[in-house]
């Protein structure tokens, strides 16, 4: 019998041959692609990726469902089963008796919305420290809203602090909309597949935890103009000046200002 979602666990799982498409088609898999998939839940994904890949991790959280993954997909060759909580999990330890599995180099993955953003910061890092093994892809079926603040573009209204920790690690794109009525049970929103490739931003910030203070401070209140939300730091003629010398209109908010452009202004004296 096949085990119910559980709430606890925000599980919805996928169940439109269209969209599961769409996923592998954005994968773009190899035979010497090692995949990390998060939440397989029945392995619906799963058993798409397996005759593609090299060998494709799976990391679920759920004991039924590991009980069940196992026992329909235990004996794949190319298939490994980790039964814990993906945030708290260490991969390489975890994959050290594993040397066919080691150093997965692609992810999909259809992930719960109450993690999304930690599990971005698992797999990306953060623009203080970021993953200092970075995955060649990273295609992701996410909450809309959520995906639309991903791959949003500055004076956007979905562009935010999010957009630019991403997009300063990540190039992304959306590759297609899911409607609700795809999953199993269907969430009270829609839902997107994203496509991340990480990457650093050319030239990076001179000094990463200032570029990310910045941000905070920034997008703390986006209704107001960034001199203001940046007074505790700079003074605000300063910041005028130094807005107008990176081409910036001086009454302008956080989202209307580029990634590169953050990075110039945390890269100026602001003194």
């Amino acid at each position: 019998m096949t085990p119910q979602p559980r709430k606890q666990f925000a599980q919805h799982w996928l169940r439109s041959d269209k969209a599961l498409n769409q996923i592998v088609a954005a994968a773009a898999l190899s035979k010497c692609d090692r995949v990390l998939e998060i939440g397989p839940g029945t392995g619906i994904l799963t058993r798409r990726l397996l005759p593609l890949a090299e060998s494709v991790i799976a990391v679920e959280i759920d004991r039924d469902l590991c009980q069940l993954l196992a026992k329909q997909l235990g004996k794949v060759e190319n298939f490994l089963l980790l039964q814990g909580d993906f945030l708290s999990l260490d991969l390489d330890t975890s994959l050290t008796s594993f040397p066919a599995f080691q150093n997965p180099n692609k992810v999909v993955a259809n992930i719960p919305y109450n993690i999304t953003g930690p599990i971005l910061e698992k797999l990306l890092g953060t623009i203080s420290q970021p993953a200092a093994k970075p995955f060649d892809s990273i295609v992701l079926l996410v909450q809309k809203e959520v995906a639309q603040r991903l791959y949003a573009k500055p004076g956007s209204k979905a562009f935010g602090a999010l957009s630019v920790r991403v997009q300063y690690l990540a190039e992304c794109e959306l590759i297609c909309i899911v409607p609700a009525g795809a999953f199993h049970p269907p969430p009270k929103v829609d839902s997107a597949v994203v496509r991340l490739r990480p990457r650093m931003t050319e030239p990076p910030a001179d000094d990463p935890k200032h570029l990310e203070t910045l941000l905070k401070l920034g997008f703390a209140e986006k209704r107001k103009m960034l001199r203001n939300n940046l007074k505790g730091i700079v003074e605000r003629d300063r910041l005028t000046q130094l807005l107008e010398q990176l081409e910036v209109n001086p009454q302008a908010r956080a989202e209307d200002l580029s990634v590169a452009q953050w990075v110039a202004l945390s890269n100026l004296d602001l003194a």
